[in-house]
């Protein structure tokens, strides 16, 4: 599981992942006084547009350099540097959000990011989330294989994404 990021050149080059999250928000249709996690958030930008909605709002991701510059950015919200497949909090939220982040975490986390997601929800709450799947990257994932097996045949190549199907 990737957990360090540069923070900065990620919102320089990457800044796509949080406009094409911003149509996610309206999935969400977060309400006034209602409190929502953002997993994963990153930089914190679709995080601020939630509690713009009105919402109280937590982000979590797994980066320190991440949850630093969302701090920075955005001192009136609350962040925290949690691990997905282990994070808990006392009160309940009404929904977790999550943009382009659950892809991240390698499929043998998945059922305890699952655990998560369901130990932090109120009955009845909802999860909106938005992720790669099954054949994303497909190309590059192949040429990134042989590329590595050229090079090293003997070494097993790493798969730090996961893509499920439906």
């Amino acid at each position: 599981m990737r957990t360090e990021w540069d923070a900065s050149r990620y919102d320089a080059e990457h800044g796509y992942v949080t406009r094409y999250g911003e149509s996610l928000i309206d999935v969400l249709a977060p309400q006034s006084g209602e409190r929502i996690l953002d997993l994963g958030c990153g930089t914190g930008h679709l995080t601020h547009q939630i509690a713009e909605r009105g919402a109280a709002v937590v982000g979590i991701d797994i980066s320190t350099a991440m949850i630093e510059q969302a701090r920075a950015a955005y001192p009136d919200l609350e962040f925290h540097v949690a691990n997905a497949a282990s994070f808990s909090f006392a009160e309940s939220f009404d929904a977790v959000f999550s943009n382009a982040a659950l892809h991240w975490i390698p499929a043998t986390a998945q059922d305890a990011v699952a655990a998560s997601i369901a130990r932090a929800l109120r009955p009845g709450g909802r999860l909106v989330a938005e992720l790669g799947v099954r054949g994303n990257i497909g190309r590059i994932r192949l040429a990134l294989e042989d590329a590595l097996r050229s090079v090293a045949p003997d070494v097993p190549v790493p798969n730090p994404w996961f893509f499920p199907s439906v």
